[in-house]
């Protein structure tokens, strides 16, 4: 209720300062309890004009002229703080959304909505309320159960051009998310029967095909990077102390990919400066067709059999390294073995300061140099099959590295000993590589592959016109006695000359 006494020019302006408000007259409190002046003082509020004062606005509407209730009041000045509040929050909205094409609404935190009172612009929703949006193309309507729709001339059935074109489009949205099918509904696109399918098949095709292809990720080894199961390997043998930091990738093959790292310390047996870890791939794409190297092996034969086929990838790791421990024994120049730990090998790196010894055929030597690694070669091929007693069967200028004047061997993974009914076949085709490489080469002393076989393994088969097909029958035939030789007299011996009774070769202590 107005204050008693208050006339109309002191409540022209109720927020003006208190020194503008005159001081109430003095009254009788029969003129306060008069019903008459009560009468007078209505009329004269009724016929009181329009507020010219901008405040009046914030809490006067065009509906609403009584200020007589302390109610009213409220609910006038709570609707006006609430429209302040929305502002505020639509500032706010508009200022962290910015430019960006994904935006966030605060609609659900406005004290009015929508402003339907509002004749700004800027008070208007920028809302939308997707179940109820007037531009979303509508799907095709159905066919009835009965197959048709209308009567006469005018019946449409089912298999109506456009109508199942339509369906055929609206049907796309079944599709995975990934495919992006895009607003065919609103261009109003009628897909074929035939496009339809086509495009089906494609999609399931492309989601089997990204389901191989994460398989193969998460369970193989790619080029020059390493699968989850051999990641943590690795990260194990960091935490361990066995190697300081991974630097790299350095080389790649059908078969493994090789890392450098900085080594660590154990405590059985120092650890190099610099080693190479030898990570075999658990593909199996390339160890298929080379299960012949190790099924025939008698190290390894019964316990190939007996495991699947991920697993003999570990044996290939340690054959190399039962391999290379010959070879260190022999004093052939080979990388030394540090660890094995399931299908990663850990060896001597074979080069200084993070640069690999180059590989023979990438090095440029003189004439010299050239014929001492020719030597060097035959020497070490010597070694290997009557100390080792080992077949390298990958020997190439691939797989031999010039480093500090000397010839060193690697990957022998697949190499074998001469009692496999094939080793002999492998030794020729490893004297082929050599005798082809250095005659290539300008070394006039190499030998010729018949020779070098012969130099090598000490067996002595008369060349004749030297024809191939007449030699590789002498091996042949000198496989299947010495195969024979191996069933009756077991499977540790194997002559080192043509004859049955020439002495056997003594196998290593490691097996």
């Amino acid at each position: 209720m107005d204050p008693i006494g208050v006339t109309a020019e002191t409540r022209k302006s109720p927020w003006g300062s208190a020194a503008a408000v005159p001081a109430a007259p003095a009254c009788s409190l029969a003129d306060v309890m008069s019903e008459q002046l009560a009468r007078q003082m209505e009329e004269e509020n009724e016929d009181f004009p329009t507020l010219t004062d901008p405040g009046a606005d914030l809490l006067l509407s065009d509906e609403v002229s009584d200020t007589t209730s302390d109610l009213m009041l409220a609910k006038m000045l709570q609707m006006q703080f609430d429209r302040e509040f929305d502002d505020q929050l639509r500032r706010e909205e508009k200022k962290f959304n910015g430019d960006s094409k994904v935006s966030i609404s605060f609609e659900n935190y406005r004290m009015v909505h929508p402003y339907e009172d509002s004749d700004s612009s800027e008070d208007e929703v920028d809302w939308q309320d997707t179940r109820h949006d007037p531009y979303r193309a509508d799907k095709p309507q159905t066919t009835p159960r009965k197959g048709f729709t209308g009567k006469g001339k005018n019946i449409t059935t089912k298999h109506d051009e456009v109508t199942c074109g339509r369906k055929n489009t609206a049907r796309m949205d079944n599709f995975a998310p990934e495919v992006l099918v895009g607003d065919g509904l609103g261009m109003d696109l009628k897909l074929s029967n035939q496009v339809f399918n086509s495009l089906k098949q494609h999609c399931y095709s492309e989601q089997r095909r990204s389901a191989r292809l994460h398989e193969k990720k998460e369970h193989s080894t790619a080029e020059q990077a390493v699968d989850p199961r051999t990641r943590l390997l690795m990260y194990k043998m960091v935490n361990a102390g066995v190697l300081e930091h991974i630097n790299g990738c350095i080389s790649t093959g059908k078969e493994s990919v090789v890392f450098h790292a900085d080594g660590g310390s154990l405590e059985e047996q120092p650890v190099p400066d610099e080693v190479v870890l030898k990570v075999f791939k658990t593909t199996l794409n390339e160890f298929k067709n080379r299960d012949r190297y190790i099924k025939d092996d008698y190290r390894f034969k019964d316990r190939f059999s007996k495991l699947n086929p991920r697993k003999v990838i570990r044996l290939w790791a340690e054959k190399e390294m039962h391999n290379l421990t010959r070879m260190k024994k022999a004093e052939i120049p080979c990388p030394e073995v540090v660890l094995l730990k399931k299908h990663i090998l850990v060896m001597s790196f074979i080069g200084k300061d993070h640069v690999p010894a180059p590989k023979l055929k990438d090095v440029k030597l003189g004439s010299e140099d050239m014929k001492n690694a020719f030597y060097q070669v035959l020497h070490l091929m010597q070694l290997l099959y009557q100390e080792c007693n080992l077949v390298h069967a990958d020997l190439s200028e691939y797989n031999m590295l010039w480093h500090e004047g000397k010839v060193w061997l690697i990957d022998v993974s697949q190499s074998i000993e001469p009692t496999h009914p094939h080793g002999l076949e492998f030794l020729f085709r490893d004297c082929r590589n050599v005798s082809t490489f250095f005659q290539k080469r300008g070394v006039s002393e190499a030998m010729s592959v018949y020779e070098l076989f012969n130099a090598v393994s000490g067996l002595n088969i008369p060349v004749g016109a030297e024809d191939e097909a007449e030699f590789m029958s002498e091996i042949v035939a000198l496989e299947k006695r010495n195969e024979d030789h191996v069933q009756k007299r077991g499977k540790k011996t194997f002559p080192v000359s043509s004859e049955d009774g020439g002495p056997p070769l003594k196998p290593d202590a490691d097996d």
